[in-house]
């Protein structure tokens, strides 16, 4: 399941879509949208959110096992160092990885203040570059500390996340070189809505890729899409949303589109996240779809 998840990653096209498991002890609901748009024969493989903006929601393992048995389809596990110290971090591995729960994105995760919960703390032994440190000490058959394992895990495979716009491009090639330095095979951008931007990223990837002679040199750039629908969401993501850049043409068009109604202005976000997909795919077919669970949108931009 997972090495044929790689192999298209590496070798041939690649499409994954994010769910956020809800507020709630079921996953049914997701499950069920799923079915209704058919979306598991549309995508290679799925994600799950692990408490996004540090709102409590439906674990992302059990999330991932869920999917993974109703669909048999790989699910890229998300885990964060924001909740969990270096014991909690691989002790869920070793528990996640005897159900196959096997491709784990490294997030250090939401800064704990936006959380629903009172008095929240945040863990934060370090950020996203320890975890997959840890995993690669898992795929050489010991734990953190360098204590082998009597069984060694299955192979896990890392993920990792990177902004998708800086003023200055060098400083997320350095953060690229890190996070492949520590085995990650593919990274994840944060939403692009501009191909040039995309380019630019592409070739930052490489740069930083470049040194790398072993098997290292095989991890993929997946760009993100997060289609807009809303005048609202572009200017949000436009002005208080770090690492996304937003191009004026986006917003003037949704600025037009939204005096005349809302479902004009739907209509001419989703022709711009349509356009913006099948430019992605024309130039580089490694792609990362989120809708907020908006699976209603998923089916109409990749059907």
């Amino acid at each position: 399941m997972f090495q044929k998840l790689i192999h298209k990653l590496q070798n041939e096209e690649y499409l994954t879509l994010e769910t956020t498991p809800s507020h709630e002890p079921v996953l049914d609901g997701i499950i069920e949208k799923i079915k209704v748009y058919d979306l598991a024969s549309k995508v290679d493989g799925f994600t799950t959110t692990d408490n996004p903006l540090s709102k409590l929601k439906y674990n992302s393992f059990f999330a991932s096992l869920r999917l993974q048995q109703t669909f048999n389809k790989p699910v890229i596990t998300t885990l964060s160092m924001r909740d969990r110290n270096k014991i909690a971090l691989q002790s869920d591995l070793l528990g996640g990885n005897d159900f196959d729960i096997r491709a784990i994105l490294a997030l250090t995760g939401d800064p704990v203040h936006m959380s629903d919960q009172p008095h929240a703390k945040g863990v934060f032994e370090n950020n996203s570059n320890l975890l997959l440190e840890i995993i690669n000490s898992f795929n050489n058959g010991m734990d953190f500390s360098g204590k082998p394992f009597k069984i060694a895990p299955k192979e896990i495979y890392p993920f990792a996340v990177i902004n998708s716009f800086a003023k200055n491009f060098k400083t997320l090639e350095k953060k690229m070189f890190k996070k492949i330095s520590n085995h990650a095979v593919g990274i994840i951008t944060q939403p692009i809505y501009d191909i040039e931007n995309g380019k630019i990223l592409l070739e930052s990837f490489r740069n930083a890729k470049s040194e790398f002679q072993d098997e290292r040199k095989k991890s993929e750039l997946i760009l993100g899409v997060f289609p807009i629908t809303k005048l609202r969401t572009a200017q949000f993501l436009a002005s208080h949303v770090p690492g996304i850049y937003v191009p004026n043409t986006w917003i003037d068009a949704l600025t037009k589109a939204s005096k005349m109604g809302e479902d004009e202005e739907y209509k001419v976000g989703m022709e711009l996240s349509q356009k913006l997909l099948t430019d992605i795919q024309q130039f580089h077919p490694k792609i990362h779809l989120m809708t907020a669970n908006r699976f209603d949108i998923a089916n109409e931009l990749i059907k």
